[in-house]
């Protein structure tokens, strides 16, 4: 049977940059065995050594989860698609609250419509939304939940304004840099609509804070960009009964859901666990198209509101998946885990983990390896000792800024390419900020190599030996 095996961004590295492999197939696993036929590097990624489909991995035939149909052995038949889908970060019970003349005014638009009207619009007024994030995503989410009339909206975040934020996350400006992202969006959200109570949480969400806040509000929305926060907000929201509205982005994708509603999925019937660390990189290594939080956002807030208004079927028990390059959405379906830890019939997560620890995240700083300067590798550099500078981030960063004279090997293929650097050679290894090249080191180091990372990366190099390097 010839069948289209579609592939995410994440992995498409992996099969020479692909999107789609053709495929002639009777089942799953043989299509994702002959995919690895011809492209081997894929397996790891995909399939536990035993053979079988890693749990953060979904196989998706058409719209059906293969793993409710037959698993691997799920039969294909021609002009089928299988696509490979890895994780990658009811009404308001609140009583209605009266309209003043000038919020009927602002809000003539709905009111005009009948499924909102006046009642509808008490009830946005009345309601209250938890934003788990103020960037690029909660920054559309925020901006048209306030718009919209939502009565009370909280956001949960602890950062500051980076230059490099400005580019998707369109609460902040160029004068929010360097302050809380916190203070930024209290300041244009009041500015748009002096009708809405804002209340800000400066801290880092945690198990010890999430259900206390996730308990003063009616919905939460993550706009989280990594997994441990992720896994700390589905089972936030399962524990204190919040539906979790969901949005995810990378490159020129994004995911839309909802979860934790009555008698529907959660996130970990979806994924019941976390990528490996590093497999799926966050915006800040992969990037991410400008306008994509945008598009993901915005329909965060779509189903915010229909959750208050009780308008439309939401997005539970769905998985919509956007590509923005085709300009096309899928909608896949998702079901209920009877045997889910969270929310299954017999859960066994009855109050928040250790998520660092779920998601296989170290404490504290990198892994421990030595390091230098960028001082001391420009004291090196002068000297002409003889070492081999390796740079390990994407061919496309090195497009923005390099240092002259380095090599470049990917950490994602490093481990594949060690037969290209001479063990006789001291290595010198940096990244973007000393975190990926952190790892590598300890690669390195682990098969015998004199290794020694760059602290800070080349972002410290720039901005204290050669200012002529952009920043990135």
């Amino acid at each position: 049977m010839k069948i289209e095996i579609r592939l995410p961004a994440a992995l498409r590295a992996y099969a020479d940059k692909k999107e789609s492999v053709s495929i002639d197939a009777d089942d799953v696993g043989g299509a994702l065995e002959a995919l690895f036929i011809r492209h081997e590097r894929l397996r790891p990624h995909l399939m536990t050594g035993d053979g079988t489909l890693r749990s953060f991995v979904n196989v998706y035939v058409n719209e059906d989860d293969a793993r409710d149909k037959q698993g691997l052995s799920t039969p294909v038949k021609d002009g089928d698609t299988v696509l490979i889908v890895p994780a990658i970060a009811g009404g308001s019970t609140t009583a209605a609250a009266e309209l003043t003349k000038q919020e009927l005014a602002r809000y003539h638009r709905h009111l005009i419509m009948p499924e909102v009207g006046p009642q509808g619009q008490k009830k946005l007024k009345g309601a209250s939304v938890l934003c788990v994030g103020a960037g690029g995503l909660g920054s559309p989410l925020a901006l048209y939940l306030a718009a919209a009339g939502v009565g009370r909206i909280g956001i949960v975040d602890f950062d500051a304004v980076d230059e490099s934020n400005l580019q998707r996350q369109i609460l902040h400006d160029t004068a929010s840099v360097g302050t809380s992202k916190l203070a930024s969006a209290r300041k244009r959200l009041a500015s748009l609509n002096p009708h809405v109570v804002l209340e800000t949480h400066e801290v880092r969400l945690a198990a010890d804070n999430a259900l206390g806040l996730f308990g003063a509000y009616d919905v939460v929305a993550d706009g989280t960009d990594n997994f441990a926060t992720r896994y700390l907000v589905n089972d936030a929201c399962v524990l204190a009964g919040k539906p979790n509205v969901y949005g995810s982005i990378f490159r020129f994708e994004g995911q839309l859901s909802v979860f934790a509603m009555k008698d529907g999925p959660c996130y970990r019937c979806l994924y019941p666990e976390p990528p490996p660390p590093g497999l799926v990189p966050n915006c800040a290594e992969a990037g991410v198209l400008g306008v994509l939080p945008g598009v993901i956002g915005t329909m965060q807030a779509v189903e915010v509101l229909k959750l208050i208004l009780g308008a439309g079927r939401p997005a539970s028990g769905k998985l919509m998946l956007y590509d923005a390059l085709e300009q096309s959405w899928r909608v896949l379906k998702v079901k209920k885990n009877p045997a889910c830890p969270a929310c299954g019939e017999n859960p066994t997560i009855v109050a928040p983990i250790d998520y660092d620890a779920f998601c296989g995240i170290a404490r504290g700083p990198e892994p421990s390896v030595p390091e230098i300067t960028v001082q001391d590798l420009l004291a090196k550099l002068r000297s002409q000792d003889p070492f081999v500078l390796l740079d390990v981030r994407e061919p496309h960063e090195r497009d923005i800024a390099k240092i002259e004279g380095s090599t470049p090997i990917p950490l994602g293929a490093l481990s594949e390419r060690l037969g290209e650097l001479d063990k006789s050679k001291k290595l010198v290894v940096h990244c973007k900020m000393g975190g990926r090249s952190a790892k590598a080191v300890a690669l390195l180091r682990e098969k015998g190599f004199d290794a020694v990372n760059v602290a800070g990366g080349i972002n410290a190099w720039a901005e204290q030996i050669d200012p002529s390097l952009p920043r990135y």
